[in-house]
């Protein structure tokens, strides 16, 4: 295995990382901005205000893009696993 495998190999994971990530980080991130924009026009500071939103949005997506999230990861470990050979050899 060479440099440029490793280099392959560890973009892949990452990019991967991204994208199956990416869905939930978003959706926090939108959530949070209106939850925040909401209580500086209220202004109400309530800690919990922030945070159930958030994860009754994570919760969401997670039950929406769950399945394709676990299918995208299965596949990249498969294809990991089976060019394992192809890589030591």
């Amino acid at each position: 295995m060479d440099a440029t495998q490793v280099f392959t190999a560890g973009q892949q994971g990452l990019y991967i990382l991204l994208l199956v990530s990416a869905p939930i980080l978003l959706s926090v991130l939108a959530i949070g901005l209106l939850v925040s924009i909401f209580q500086a026009a209220t202004q109400i500071h309530e800690a919990t205000l922030s945070f159930v939103p958030k994860v009754i949005g994570a919760v969401a997506v997670l039950s929406i893009a769950g399945p394709w999230m676990l299918t995208t990861l299965v596949e990249y470990l498969q294809r990991t696993l089976q060019s394992i050979p192809s890589a030591v050899g």
